[in-house]
Formats: C-alpha cells, sequence, structure tokens
C-alpha cells in the first residue's frame, strides 16, 4: 500500500489528547478544513490554537508543523518536528521518528546549517539501522546525503544512489522520495555533461509535481530546484514554463510565504528579460519588503536583479546601491558591477573585477554566466586577442550543452568581433543568427541591442537605408523599455557633425588601416609604431568621431569621405 508522505494531503486526522474538551476540537474542525483548502495562515493559526487548548499529536501535529514552515516560521517547524521525534520514539515508532529526523535534516539543509542537518541524518539511520532494505524512511534520508554529495562533485555515485532511491520509492509506491530521487538524479546528469537525459529526468519530475501528487514541502522544493537547475543550463523556456506553473502554485496557496520569494525573484528575472522591467521592480521590491516585515534575511537575489533593472534603465546611482545591498546580503554583484563601470567610463575598474572573477570561476556553466559581460568588457577596451578566446569558448560551451541562448550569445560575441576587425560579411551573418533567436524568444533588449551592431554593419556595407531601419527599430524598442542611457548614446551618434579635420594625419592614417580590417597589432607592425601608440590613437579616433567601435568608425569614415 501507498504510504502518504507526512504533511501530505491525505494524512490522517489523530484525535487529539484531550479530545473532551469542545474548544479544542472546534479549533481542530477549522484547522482541517483550512489545512484542505491549502489556507496556510488559517490552518497554521487554528492549528495552533488546538495545540495550546489540547496539545496536538501524531497527524495533527505533523500538520501543525507543516503549515509553520510554509508560513515562514521555520523556528517553530523545527520545534513542532523535534516534539513529534521525541514522541515518536517514546511510542517506540522508529520509522516515524527517523521520517522526523529526514524532515529536520531537509531544513538545516536548506539554511546551510550543514552540522545540524548531518546529525539529524545519523540520528534517523541509527533508529532504522535494523529495519529491512525496503524501509523508505532509509531512502528519504539518503536524499540530503546526496544533496552536499553534489555540491561536492562527487557526481557519478550521486547518480548511482539516486537511481537506488528512485527505485525503492517506486517498491513502496513513494511519490515524494520518487520525485525528489529522480531530480538529484537528473541533477547530477546535467553536472556529469548529460544535458539532454538530465533535462529529461527533471521534466518528468515536473509531470509529479504540476498534477499534485506530492506533499506542499516538496512541491515547493522541486520547483525552485529545477527551476534553478534549467537557469543553469540555460535552458531559458522551460524555466520561464515552469516560473509559470509556480506563481500559479503559490497563488493558489493562501497565507504561504515559503517558496514565494523565489518564485518572486525567477518570475522578475523572466519578466526582465521579456522587457517588463517595471513589473520586475514591482516582484522584487515586494520580496524585499515582505522580509523586511517578517524580520527575515531578504534574498540577496532580488537586489541584485533590482540593480541589473535600474542599470538598464541608465539609472546609475540607484544600480550601484542595489548592488551593493546585494553584496551585503551574500549575493555576488558581479558581472552587473562589472558592466555598470563600463557604462560610467571606469573601464580599468570594469576590467579588473570581470578577470579576477572569470580567473577564478572553474565551473563550466559559472563560467558561461559571466563570458558575455567579460567579452564585451575585453571588446571595449580594445583586448581584441582576450576578446577572441572569449567568444571561442561561448561557442564551444553552446556545443557542449547544445542551448540557444548560449548559441545566441555567441553568435552576437562572434558577429561584433568580426565587425571591429572589419570583417562585415561575416559579422552580418552571425548577428542576423542572434538577432532571430532574441526576437522569437521574446527578449526586446537583447534583440534591439544586436539592431544596433546590424546598422553599424550594413552601413560599413553601403546599405544605409538599412542601417537607418536598424536604428529606428532599436530606438523605438529603447523607447518602450525606458533604457534611457541606450536612447542618449543613439542620439549622440546621430547628432555627431563630420569631425574629419578633428583628425590628426596619423589618426587618419590608422582610421584608413581599420577600415580595411587590421588588428591594432598588424598597424602597429605596419607603422612601426608600438601597440600602446595604436591604442591610444585609435580611443582618440573612437572619441573624436563620438563613436563605439571600430566598425562604426569605418562606416563614418566612409560616408562622410574621410578615406
Amino acid at each position: 500500500m501507498k504510504r502518504e508522505p507526512v504533511g501530505g494531503r491525505q494524512a490522517s486526522r489523530t484525535p487529539l489528547r484531550r479530545a473532551d474538551e469542545p474548544r479544542a476540537l472546534d479549533h481542530l474542525a477549522r484547522a482541517h478544513e483550512a489545512y484542505d483548502n491549502h489556507a496556510w495562515r488559517d490552518a497554521y493559526e487554528a492549528y495552533r490554537a488546538a495545540d495550546a487548548a489540547g496539545s496536538l499529536a501524531g497527524e495533527n501535529l505533523d500538520r501543525l508543523a507543516l503549515a509553520a514552515c510554509l508560513v515562514g516560521n521555520n523556528q517553530e517547524f523545527i520545534g513542532y518536528k523535534e516534539r513529534a521525534h521525541r514522541a515518536n520514539i517514546a511510542a517506540n515508532c522508529a520509522e516515524r521518528a527517523a521520517r522526523d529526523a529526514f524532515w529536520l535534516s531537509l531544513l538545516f539543509l536548506v539554511t546551510r546549517e550543514v552540522a545540524q542537518a548531518n546529525a539529524w541524518v545519523a540520528r534517523g539511520e541509527r533508529l532504522i539501522c535494523e529495519a529491512g532494505p525496503d524501509c523508505v524512511e532509509r531512502g528519504y534520508l539518503q536524499l540530503p546525503v546526496m544533496e552536499q554529495m553534489l555540491r561536492s562533485g562527487d557526481l557519478a555515485a550521486v547518480h548511482a544512489m539516486a537511481a537506488d532511491a528512485v527505485a525503492l520509492g517506486e517498491r513502496c509506491n513513494e511519490d515524494d522520495l520518487i520525485a525528489v530521487a529522480r531530480h538529484v538524479q537528473g541533477r547530477a546528469a546535467i553536472k556529469l555533461g548529460q544535458v539532454s537525459q538530465g533535462i529529461k529526468l527533471l521534466d518528468e519530475t515536473m509531470l509529479a509535481v504540476v498534477a499534485g501528487e506530492l506533499s506542499p514541502i516538496i512541491t515547493g522544493f522541486m520547483y525552485c530546484s529545477v527551476i534553478d537547475a534549467c537557469r543553469g543550463v540555460y535552458e531559458l523556456r522551460r524555466a520561464r514554463e515552469w516560473t509559470a506553473a509556480l506563481s500559479r502554485w503559490c497563488d493558489r496557496q493562501a497565507g504561504m510565504v515559503a517558496f514565494t520569494d523565489i518564485c518572486f525573484v525567477h518570475r522578475a528575472e523572466i519578466l526582465c528579460l521579456q522587457g517588463s522591467w517595471q513589473d520586475a521592480l514591482v516582484e522584487t521590491r515586494r520580496v524585499c519588503e515582505r522580509a523586511e516585515d517578517c524580520d527575515r534575511v531578504p534574498p540577496g537575489g532580488a537586489f541584485y536583479q533590482q540593480g541589473e533593472i535600474h542599470r538598464l534603465r541608465g539609472e546609475a546611482t540607484l544600480a550601484e546601491d542595489c548592488y551593493r545591498a546585494a553584496s551585503r546580503w551574500g549575493f555576488d554583484p558581479q558581472p552587473g558591477l562589472a558592466l555598470l563601470r563600463l557604462a560610467q567610463g571606469r573601464t580599468d575598474a570594469a576590467s579588473a573585477a570581470i578577470r579576477r572573477l572569470l580567473g577564478a570561476t572553474s565551473e563550466q556553466l559559472d563560467r558561461a554566466r559571466l563570458l558575455p559581460a567579460h567579452f564585451e568588457i575585453m571588446l571595449a577596451i580594445g583586448d581584441l586577442d582576450e576578446a577572441q578566446r572569449t567568444c571561442e569558448e561561448l561557442e564551444t560551451l553552446r556545443a557542449a550543452f547544445e542551448s540557444e541562448v548560449l548559441q545566441a550569445q555567441a553568435a552576437q560575441a562572434r558577429g561584433a568581433l568580426c565587425a571591429r576587425i572589419g570583417d562585415a560579411v561575416a559579422a552580418l551573418k552571425s548577428l542576423r543568427e542572434s538577432f532571430e533567436f532574441w526576437q522569437a524568444f521574446g527578449a526586446p533588449y537583447e534583440a534591439a541591442r544586436v539592431r544596433l551592431a546590424l546598422a553599424e554593419v550594413c552601413e560599413v556595407l553601403g546599405d544605409r537605408e538599412a542601417s537607418a531601419l536598424e536604428l529606428d527599430a532599436a530606438r523605438l524598442a529603447f523607447e518602450q523599455l525606458g533604457a534611457r542611457s541606450e536612447i542618449e548614446q543613439l542620439d549622440r551618434r546621430r547628432a555627431v557633425k563630420p569631425a574629419g579635420n578633428a583628425l590628426t594625419s596619423r589618426e587618419r592614417e590608422v582610421l584608413r588601416l581599420i577600415a580595411h580590417g587590421k588588428t591594432n597589432k598588424a598597424i602597429a607592425r605596419e607603422l612601426k609604431l608600438s601597440e600602446r601608440t595604436i591604442d591610444r590613437h585609435v580611443s582618440n579616433i573612437l572619441g573624436k568621431l563620438n563613436v563605439p567601435s571600430r566598425a562604426a568608425a569605418t562606416a563614418y569614415a566612409c560616408s562622410h569621405q574621410l578615406i
């Protein structure tokens, strides 16, 4: 027979110890009704009242613990579970006591109190040391162990252990165990480089989640963990789909606090990507305000996401404040802060930060998160060799993880690099590929940035009408988004007057060689000057012509007959 998860939807209703007290029974009846309706705040308060009147035990105490967790009272959850654990030991119910130990270890692991998590696992295992091989609690107690092994990198062993736990759950008809173990198996497969297999396992896990087959706490954990795993491998379509499902589930859980913070942060990330920047700000601010009201630590990711939106809107002071808040609450403000420094013209700070961070990062998918910003900064400071290596690494990761997002980012980088070195035809092909993905995906800011690059390339190729159309489309997108800094750059670019007379003869010579696609190193060799001197000439040329890149300088020179 199926053994229902502790705190699950079909938990039995154990009588009170002093069930003759009418007030306690009234509270308990209201608690059961609220619980069945997923009204967690009402259930929590009614179960607490019943407990005060009649001292709950058994499944009713488990329900009180679950409700406390869902409304965000983790310390009360711990207290109730410890109480249930002691009562089960006193009643010689070793398996139920071991199940309590699992829940306690899981919560301590989530809050990164590893010593206490390990202690509860050890106690649970001791309680069932004489149980048979099909003791389902044995499988549950392996889950926190597997989570820690995932973090330490013991991936092959985790994959095998998770497969065994899935099999145990299937023999015992235990839905929660099957789902959590399968999702661990999927995450291990992804980290082992078996991305498509891992994603399939995660998708299978989510079938049970969206069908409502799991207990509430496990449902919330699975939503958050699977969405995070999808984001980690740039499966943004899946992340968007599961985030929408998580939002619908959270909306049906009246009074629930647990899991909603991460739900709002994930939803804000999706909204930001889709161009709904103001809505994304509302979501993240709600998370931070609610954490303050509940006297809880706010998620640093919410502040980071606010910083990203302010940076994209050209609100540098607000962005910096948010990045600092993210750092204060334990969330790395990079690469957003480095990109902010680049936008402020502080290229030394930007390049130092991104180089330090990338140099300290070895995990491929963690590097993938940093590489687009690293490429942009290297290109901006004229380090084309480093930009080339970054572009190649992006292309390698795209092939390894078969990610559409990484493919679009790699194509965008390749196009920008080709434009910079003067290969306009190759640049056009790569940029068009990137634009088509971002446009179809519904990422208007990314699409508009690619259109700016396309405009420069079209002008270099002599198609000024196509260039104007791309610029107009990009400007409209930036206006709709509220990307003020991008609009100001476009306006400065269009207002610039012919500046050819401001160039020295040497700068004109350098500009001519730029237009022929030569790198700074090649120009230095041809003119018998140092590469540093050429870097300075190029910087002066871009400043005098008020253009952002070598490709734009070439286009400007062609249109104004400077070469």
